[in-house]
């Protein structure tokens, strides 16, 4: 079951589960259009994987499974396609 993250981890955008802008790889991780397309170029920093657009839960399953309300944020934030940490 996905977890449904609620925020963008590279630039905290809040990302509800209805939302079309949210986009994961296979390990979950999180991150709106924008930071995926634009910041990181298509590719997980975290795991090195492309990104999908992740499915958007009907209300019915929604109220059964919830979406998760943990952050996950970069700490470190995130650097642009080719640039080092």
């Amino acid at each position: 079951m996905l977890e449904l993250r609620p925020n963008c981890e590279c630039c905290d955008r809040d990302l509800p589960p209805d939302s079309d802008r949210a986009r994961i790889c296979t390990f979950e991780c999180t991150f709106c259009s924008d930071c995926a397309a634009n910041v990181l170029g298509g590719v997980c920093p975290n795991c090195g994987g492309n990104f999908s657009a992740r499915p958007i839960r009907p209300p019915a399953m929604l109220k059964k499974y919830p979406a998760s309300t943990k952050r996950v944020l970069k700490a470190e934030g995130c650097q642009p396609v080719g640039k080092a940490a």
